[in-house]
């Protein structure tokens, strides 16, 4: 018989981190909310959901690794908003950041989830963060959620 594992959206534990870039606030603002949102639905205390404001998403992955480094954080959700502009520079943040955020959780261990957009325009942007194509902030709280709940189940 196949065996299978699967994770729930349930609250860990301990204590969550949110890393949030203020750059494009209008939209990371909403992204953060949805994440929010959905960590206190699932049973997560306000007191342990810990938001970290940084100026843009570069910055993300090193407060990320030194959120993680902590050792105190269930999972560290990554939140920023990167629009293409005139040039080809959105496209090595977004690079930049995917791999740095990828290299976090690869080399801890430790859940750090992928809640940046990376769109072509604002309007995608809008409708990415509690437009008509859902709150991808909420998206990813729900994948961190899952993803904990999963990682338990494999150590037992």
């Amino acid at each position: 018989m196949t065996k299978e594992f699967k994770g729930e959206q349930v609250a860990p534990e301990g204590p969550i981190a949110i890393v949030v870039s203020r750059y494009n606030l209008s939209i990371t603002s909403k992204l953060l909310s949805g994440s929010i949102e959905t960590l206190l639905g699932a049973g997560v205390a306000q007191e342990d959901i810990h938001v970290a404001w940084v100026p843009g998403a570069f910055e993300i992955p090193l407060v990320a690794q030194k959120m993680v480094e902590q050792d105190r954080y269930e999972a560290v959700l990554c939140l920023g908003a990167v629009i293409r502009g005139e040039t080809s520079h959105d496209h090595h943040i977004n690079r930049a950041v995917s791999l740095g955020i990828t290299e976090v959780a690869l080399s801890s261990g430790v859940p750090v989830l992928f809640g940046i957009l990376t769109c072509d325009t604002l309007e995608q942007a809008i409708q990415r963060a509690g437009g008509n194509v859902g709150n991808k902030g909420s998206e990813c709280a729900e994948a961190a959620l899952e993803t904990l709940s999963l990682l338990g189940r494999l150590d037992d």
